[in-house]
């Protein structure tokens, strides 16, 4: 059966498990009955898998071929958001305050559909294949704890050579791909800032010490950081996401707390970042009679792609997908992701399957209460994992 017959003959199977996926979103280290369903599927094509590991018990790794040949893994992430999913699908998810919000009952979808495709010409492939449904992508850092707990060092498993992984992009049409060799996401950092004043009566301010209006000092300060500290030229990013003050309109308050994230692609740009925004902060609050208390969070490091693997990804989408529907990625995205922590240790590559559908534009963003991952994404997905399979010179 060619690969496109077979793709078309899977490809509904794959939707009705997304949808069932996208209706039970569960939190980071916390997804049980996505583990179940997982499982359950791949018990159905009668492919053996290792349920949890050390750190991870959420996690499933499988195996794909003959163990004693040289293997190759691909990943997908399993857990969701905490957003209230405003969608109206008939798919929506039965979790209050829990959604599939980055799309990753696509990517589940789309590994077990390659799953049951590589399982069908197993015995005839040069190269095993490794399965990875690893859980807490978006907070807790699963990959890490698979890392250290051995899915590619040869402990659970094959020693893995090589590692793919994709992520659905809302800014590119259904049926492209794009990736980049080096660093193609960045650096997440995240940061607290608490500052102490002096409470009062908001008629009377020169009786207190005014934290709200230091921190609003300090938030607009920071965004200096980057236009005026950073090379032009060079990414970065600091925003604020959550600030939590007072209790009434007339009370100025004892303190605030702000929370956001920075975001960088290299080494050097990372400390300077933390650096510029503690002296400015300190300054700030001691200028302003309030003392500061700063917590930094290094978070998941910059995805860096193998040159040989980005090249050998964009070789596999022109040649499966047409010359045209493969767009190399100008220059890095600023958000984050863990596989950067499987890339660390061996090659691999990140890239990005589009989800846009040609009738909405532009379509709803990751982390938004109205995305979906498009099911007509899956077939690019799974034809990608399975070429890059297939085609793998070990």
């Amino acid at each position: 059966m060619s690969l496109d017959a077979a793709i078309h003959q899977q490809l509904p199977i794959s939707i009705d498990l997304r949808h069932r996926l996208h209706q039970i979103p569960e939190l980071a280290f916390r997804e049980v009955k996505t583990a179940g369903m997982i499982r359950a599927e791949l018990d159905r094509l009668d492919i053996p898998h290792i349920d949890g590991v050390p750190g991870a018990p959420t996690a499933t790794i499988c195996m794909i071929g003959d163990p004693s040949k040289p293997c190759i893994a691909l990943r997908s992430d399993i857990d969701a958001l905490p957003i209230r999913e405003q969608t109206g699908l008939p798919y929506a998810s039965t979790h209050d305050q829990q959604m599939h919000a980055c799309g990753h009952d696509g990517h589940m979808a789309t590994l077990l559909g390659a799953a049951a495709l590589l399982k069908q010409s197993a015995n005839q492939s040069p190269i095993c294949v490794k399965l990875i449904f690893q859980p807490a992508e978006e907070e807790g850092g699963g990959a890490e704890k698979l890392v250290k707990a051995g899915v590619l060092d040869g402990r659970i498993g094959s020693p893995v050579r090589a590692i793919f992984g994709l992520h659905g992009w809302p800014g590119l049409p259904v049926g492209v791909v794009a990736t980049k060799a080096d660093v193609i996401l960045a650096a997440t950092d995240v940061f607290k800032v608490t500052l102490v004043g002096r409470g009062c009566h908001g008629a009377f301010p020169h009786l207190g010490v005014d934290p709200i209006v230091t921190a609003c000092q300090a938030i607009v300060n920071l965004q200096q950081i980057v236009s005026r500290e950073i090379d032009p030229t060079e990414p970065a990013v600091v925003s604020i996401g959550i600030i939590r003050a007072g209790t009434a309109t007339n009370i100025i308050p004892d303190q605030i707390t702000f929370e956001g994230t920075a975001r960088t692609i290299s080494a050097q740009t990372r400390a300077l970042v933390k650096a510029a925004a503690m002296r400015r902060i300190n300054g700030i609050a001691a200028a302003s009679g309030c003392t500061a208390n700063i917590e930094w969070i290094e978070g998941y490091p910059a995805t860096v792609n193998d040159p040989a693997m980005a090249d050998y990804v964009a070789k596999i989408a022109r040649q499966e997908l047409g010359p045209q529907r493969f767009i190399p990625a100008a220059r890095p995205a600023m958000g984050g992701e863990d596989f950067a922590y499987y890339l660390e240790k061996i090659p691999g590559c990140f890239f990005f399957i589009g989800v846009a559908p040609p009738d909405r534009q532009p379509y709803p963003s990751l982390h938004n209460d109205h995305y979906d991952f498009t099911d007509d994404a899956l077939a690019t997905g799974m034809r990608m994992f399975v070429a890059l399979c297939r085609n793998f010179q070990p």
